[in-house]
This record gives structure tokens, C-alpha cells and sequence, in this order.
């Protein structure tokens, strides 16, 4: 019984260790929701995690990201995640993807038989629509996180289909936009039911030089807690569907 994953072991059994071990998730999106993920995820044993990501750490990512901290500030969150979990279990392959997810990595990244689910927790919604249509229409296993952002209870946060949210406008124009391009909902999200703070007004995205610019979005308030409780759902719901297949 290895010493990383020996209580696992007791829970999951030999065969369960096993069947992680041979598992490939991609995480797509490293903030506060996609680095809980990704850290659960190779605590549990799951034998190879892409991260993929092309953004710096902030100032403002402190509050809730695993990657942030005054020593991580201006360097890749891709970069110190990928360190941090080998760190934590040297026995799961990380592969690193520093690039930004448009419509043709989408497609790419649903057509790769080696992966075996996809987390989505990227921020921009054209992004999220075009890498959950082509995942869908692959039968690529995803599971999607919806708004964490102005949101304090934790006990709302729950996995629900797509089109049985409530309560998140980000999962309304994401319903909307799926609509629009004939899309299934027909797949697990992350959400919460809590009605969410008001956030400030819309304020155009800062961009760096490897991604394109972004429309104005509201700006809305996170506590630690929340997008980490999202990341950890995802992870337990990834777990449980791939120990099952």
C-alpha cells in the first residue's frame, strides 16, 4: 500500500487506485475553481492531469487561488501548479498547456481519445460554449463550473444538468448561447442556487499579449471559500464517474 494514497486505498481498493491511475482529466481554466480541482484530483491518485492556461498570477487571485501567493505574484499559474502538484504526488503526470482555448482547441482537445474528461473551468463564455459543444458532440465526458463569484453559502452549491440551474446568470446566457448553435445540455454543472451580491458595473478585461481581448463583464465579489467548494465538487463528481466506467 503506497504511503500517498494508503487511506485512499482503504476507501477505493486496489482495483479503484488502479482505475484512477490509468485516468486522463484535463483541467481547463487554473483559478480559484480549476487549481482545486487539479489538486484534488492528483491527491486522489488520478495518474495524469493537462493543465491548461495561459494566465499570470495577480494581486487580486490571493483571496481564493491555490496558485497565489505574495512568492507566486507575475509568474504562470500553469507553471506553479504544475510544480505544486508534482510536489504533492510525484507519481501523476502533469502536462502543461500555456495557451488560451479558442473554438480549434476545443475541437482538439474533444477529439483526443488519450483523455478520458474534461473540467471546464474557464472564465469567457464563448470559450466555455465552443470547448461544451464539441466535447458533447465527441461524447466527451465534461462536467462544467457555473458563477462562484458573489456567492457566500455553501451549502447551495450543487451539481445539477445544465438546463435545471438556478439562479446563475452565467449559466442563463451559457443556456442561451447552446441554444442558439442547436447545443445539448445535457451535461453535469457546478452551481449554486444562492441568489448572488450585485457585482460592479461592466469594466472591459485586461489582456496580455497571448490571448485576445475580452468583452466588458461585470466584476463580481469571491470569498475564499466558494470557488475552491466548486472545484472540490467537480473533483468528487470526476472521481466517483470515472471509478464507475
Amino acid at each position: 500500500m503506497a504511503g500517498s494514497c494508503a487511506r485512499t486505498e482503504i476507501l477505493l481498493g486496489q482495483q479503484g487506485l488502479a482505475r484512477l491511475a490509468e485516468s486522463h482529466v484535463v483541467i481547463a481554466g487554473l483559478g480559484g475553481v480549476g487549481g482545486a480541482c487539479a489538486e484534488a484530483l492528483c491527491r486522489a491518485g488520478v495518474g495524469t492531469l493537462t493543465l491548461i492556461d495561459f494566465d499570470i498570477i495577480e494581486t487580486t487571485d490571493l483571496n481564493r487561488q491555490i496558485v497565489a501567493l505574495n512568492s507566486t505574484l507575475g509568474l504562470k499559474k500553469v507553471n506553479v501548479l504544475a510544480d505544486r502538484l508534482r510536489d504533492i504526488n510525484p507519481d501523476t503526470v502533469i502536462i502543461k498547456r500555456d495557451e488560451f482555448i479558442d473554438g480549434e482547441k476545443s475541437q482538439l482537445i474533444a477529439l483526443n481519445n488519450d483523455y478520458h474528461f474534461v473540467a471546464d473551468c474557464i472564465d469567457a463564455i464563448s470559450c466555455k460554449t465552443a470547448l461544451i459543444d464539441s466535447c458533447n458532440k465527441s461524447g466527451k465526458l465534461i462536467i462544467s463550473s457555473m458563477g462562484a463569484g458573489g456567492r457566500l453559502d455553501p451549502t447551495q452549491v450543487k451539481i445539477s444538468r445544465m438546463d435545471k440551474t438556478q439562479n446563475c446568470a452565467l449559466a442563463r446566457e451559457m443556456r442561451r448561447r447552446l441554444r442558439n448553435i442547436h447545443a445539448s445540455m445535457k451535461f453535469p454543472v457546478v452551481h449554486s442556487t444562492e441568489l448572488p451580491i450585485k457585482a460592479l458595473p461592466h469594466k472591459a478585461i485586461s489582456t496580455i499579449d497571448t490571448a485576445p481581448s475580452g468583452r466588458p463583464r461585470a466584476v463580481n465579489g469571491a470569498i475564499s471559500y466558494m470557488p475552491n467548494i466548486f472545484g472540490l465538487i467537480m473533483a468528487g463528481h470526476i472521481v466517483q464517474t470515472l471509478l464507475k466506467s
